[in-house]
This record gives structure tokens, C-alpha cells and sequence, in this order.
């Protein structure tokens, strides 16, 4: 009874469901109508695993060509995998049940706050809707955008091109990184019509739907923003400008990059590599950037996005609570606080906790890969942040790596997608408070 009510509990039914996402993803895609090509048979195991599991975990690593390896019945399987994926099981389902009986009851409450991390209960239901209309809307303009420059731009016929449209669409939203294109999207690494509307598509799955939920009510009056929305927004700006600076600097000489481009087009592209920091397209090749850019964009993929988005990372705010942190131990100060408001010890010990289990969990999957392959330090450790982070950057590696090698990323996709808290909460099930408190002491610290 009592581990019945531990499976219960929000946080440790969240890491099932994806489980068991993954498990019916692996076995639609392992089917032989899910592979392209007559009589080739099913797609081996591991491979309907990694990419089942980079699905739904909105991470876009690949293992085999999506546009040519997959028949449409196994990019469907994938498109709707991510759109679940990226959504939240939970959330998906919390969903449907509202559409459904038009009321949600607490678990559905508990479950859908567990997973959007929405501020209160009260607002789960409101928030829920705005994430449904949001998610269709921006999906369905931005597919829509795509559809007119792939149709008139590109000459691909009116099916094909709805269908481009759409898949990317709801790739980008859902920051899933899968595209069809075998070269990705540096066959528009000069078209700003086709980056332009998936970045923004990306941004809006990124930030988070509780600051979208705080914008819509109170967009016109930033003195009454949440400390969290002024947080993420603040954040958000500043990894973006650092991102782009960065990736300029860098790469600006770099011809195998964006070294021959003009300059608008060497900015657009800065821009769309530091966006595409937590979804994985890429328009200029990634294998081919400098080792200081690739240095940033770990750093990058690390940080994430929102909390409650699309996107992965330990999150924006916990990055900029850490930081917020170690400023106040330089200042001398005894409380931590941004915008006129204290942060609760509480949040800080959360945010180290999440930050040190990542790090710990990227740690031991770059020592694990190291160990299972010859490749240097640099490319294995910018794979595995990009897994942990559910990004799915590549500097090229992943298909060449051992079965065992993927199956460190599958790990580590998974884990990435469910939360450091989330997977340390699922495992250890004791959840009762001490009824009491050893004396306090205070060990030397530095």
C-alpha cells in the first residue's frame, strides 16, 4: 500500500509515463511499415529506441535520416511522439480530460502542476487552456509560413509542402530538433523566410508557459511581473546577446561556417545558432565550429530554457538564482534577492541541487562514453550535454557510436527530459519529514 501511494505521487508518475511513451514509440517505429522501402523490414531495435526516445524526450538526435529512413507512418509516429513529448505526458493528457468533462479534478490538478510547473493550483485549468491554444495556434502559423515559402520559394508540390510545413513547425515549437532534410536546415542557412518563423516558434515553446500565462494577463504592466517571469525574461536576453556575441566572435573568419557569409546573413545565423541552444537545428555544421564556440554552446545547452516550456537544461531561473547566489557571497550579504524580492533558502538549496546533479549526471555519461570509444573530449563531452540538455546538436558522432555508446544517450535523454529533481525524487521514496533536527554545526568552508 505504501509503495502504491509512493507510485502514485505526482513527480514519480511523470517518469513512467515517459517511460511507457518511449516503450510504445519503440515498438510502432520497430514495425516493418514504420521503416521507407518494400520488403527492408523493421528498423533494428536500438534504433527505434533512440529515436522513440529522442521523440519524446523533444531531444532531435538521430541515429539514421529521418526524411529517408522513415516511411510516413514512422514520421507520423515521431511527430506525434514529440508533440506529446514536448507538451508533457501528463500535460497531454490532463488535457484531453478537460476538452472531455470541461473540469479537472485535484490529482489532474497535482499532475499537470507537477509538469507545467504552473505557479498555483487555482490556475491550472486557465493555464492549461492557453497552452492548448497557444500550441495550436503557433504550430498552424508557422507551418502555414513554411507551406508559402517551400510551395512559391522552393517548388515543392502543394502535399509536400503542407506536410515540410507542418512537421517543422511542430518541431520547432515543441523545441524537438527533427527535421526531414538530410542536410538539416543549412539548405536555408541563407533564408531568413524559413529561419525567421521557426525561431519564433521556438522561443515561445521555449520561455515557459507560466511567464506566457503571467504575459497574457499582465503584459502591459511589468511592475506587477512575477519575480520568476522577470527572472527568465532577464535571463533569456542576456544568454541570447552573450550567444550571438560569441558565436560572431568565433566563427566570423571560420569559412566552413559562416566565414563566406555577408554579414546580414552571418548574424541571422549567430541568431539561430544561439536560439537553436535547447531545440538542435542547425543551419551551419556544427562539427565544423571552432572549439571555443563549441565550449559556449555547451554552456548554452546546459542553461536551457524556461521552466514549464519546451525546451530542457536546468533551466533559466536556476541559473539565475546560482548566479544571483554567488554575487550575494561577493557582496557580503546575508540574503539573496533580485527586483526588490528575498529568494527563500528553500529555492536557492533546489537550484544547487539541480545544477550539481546535472553536472554530476553529464560527468559520468562523457566519462562513460569516453571510456567506450577513442574520441576526444571535446566532441563526446558537447554530445552528451546536448542529450542531457535535450537539445540535440551534433557535432556528428551519434550515428558512428557503439550500440552501448547510444544507449548512454538514450540514459541520458531520458533523464534530461524528466528533470535531475524529478529522477532523484522517483528513485528515493521516502517522502516523510524527520520529526526531528540534529544540533547545528557549521563546517569550514573554502
Amino acid at each position: 500500500m505504501r509503495l502504491s501511494r509512493a507510485i502514485q505521487h505526482p513527480t514519480r508518475i511523470v517518469p513512467l509515463a515517459f517511460l511507457l511513451a518511449i516503450a510504445v514509440g519503440t515498438f510502432l517505429l520497430s514495425l516493418p511499415v514504420a521503416r521507407a522501402g518494400w520488403g527492408t523490414g523493421g528498423a533494428p531495435i536500438m534504433t527505434a529506441l533512440f529515436t522513440a526516445t529522442s521523440a519524446v524526450c523533444v531531444t532531435g538526435l538521430v541515429v539514421v535520416d529521418t526524411g529517408t529512413y522513415w516511411s510516413p507512418f514512422g514520421q507520423i509516429v515521431i511527430l506525434f511522439l514529440f508533440q506529446i513529448g514536448g507538451l508533457g505526458i501528463m500535460t497531454a493528457a490532463t488535457l484531453l480530460g478537460l476538452i472531455v468533462s470541461n473540469r479537472l479534478s485535484l490529482g489532474r490538478r497535482l499532475l499537470a502542476q507537477a509538469e507545467t510547473r504552473t505557479m498555483a493550483l487555482g490556475d491550472v485549468g486557465a493555464a492549461l487552456r492557453l497552452i492548448l491554444i497557444l500550441a495550436v495556434t503557433v504550430q498552424l502559423i508557422t507551418a502555414a509560413i513554411l507551406f508559402l515559402r517551400l510551395h512559391f520559394g522552393y517548388g515543392e508540390p502543394v502535399g509536400l509542402a503542407l506536410w515540410n510545413g507542418f512537421f517543422h513547425a511542430a518541431s520547432a515549437f515543441n523545441n524537438a530538433g527533427f527535421i526531414r532534410y538530410a542536410g538539416g536546415a543549412t539548405v536555408f542557412a541563407h533564408d531568413a523566410l524559413i529561419l525567421m518563423p521557426m525561431m519564433a516558434a521556438i522561443l515561445l515553446g521555449t520561455i515557459g508557459f507560466p511567464v506566457l500565462y503571467e504575459l497574457k494577463r499582465e503584459a502591459l504592466t511589468p511592475r506587477t511581473w512575477s519575480l520568476h517571469t522577470k527572472l527568465t525574461l532577464t535571463g533569456a536576453a542576456g544568454i541570447m546577446i552573450v550567444g550571438v556575441l560569441m558565436t560572431l566572435l568565433f566563427e566570423w573568419n571560420n569559412d566552413r561556417t559562416i566565414g563566406e557569409m555577408n554579414v546580414g546573413e552571418k548574424l541571422l545565423n549567430a541568431l539561430f545558432h544561439t536560439v537553436n541552444r535547447t531545440s538542435g537545428f542547425n543551419s551551419v555544421d556544427v562539427g565544423a565550429m571552432r572549439p571555443e564556440t563549441l565550449l559556449v554552446t555547451d554552456a548554452m545547452m546546459l542553461i536551457g530554457g524556461g521552466s514549464g516550456g519546451t525546451a530542457g537544461g536546468i533551466k533559466i531561473t536556476t541559473f539565475m538564482v546560482i548566479s544571483l547566489i554567488v554575487w550575494t557571497e561577493l557582496l557580503g550579504e546575508r540574503d539573496t534577492h533580485a527586483f526588490r524580492r528575498r529568494i527563500p533558502t528553500e529555492t536557492a538549496r533546489v537550484a544547487l541541487s539541480i545544477v550539481l546533479l546535472s553536472i554530476l549526471l553529464i560527468a559520468l555519461g562523457t566519462l562513460t562514453l569516453l571510456s567506450l570509444t577513442q574520441l576526444d573530449l571535446g566532441p563526446v563531452l558537447f554530445e552528451v550535454v546536448s542529450a542531457a540538455a535535450t537539445v540535440g546538436l551534433s557535432t556528428g558522432i551519434t550515428p558512428s557510436l557503439p550500440e552501448a555508446g547510444q544507449m548512454v544517450l538514450v540514459v541520458l535523454m531520458y533523464l534530461g527530459r524528466i528533470g535531475a529533481i524529478t529522477a532523484a525524487a522517483a528513485i528515493v521514496l521516502r517522502s516523510r519529514p524527520r520529526p526531528y533536527r540534529y544540533p547545528e554545526e557549521r563546517p569550514i568552508i573554502g
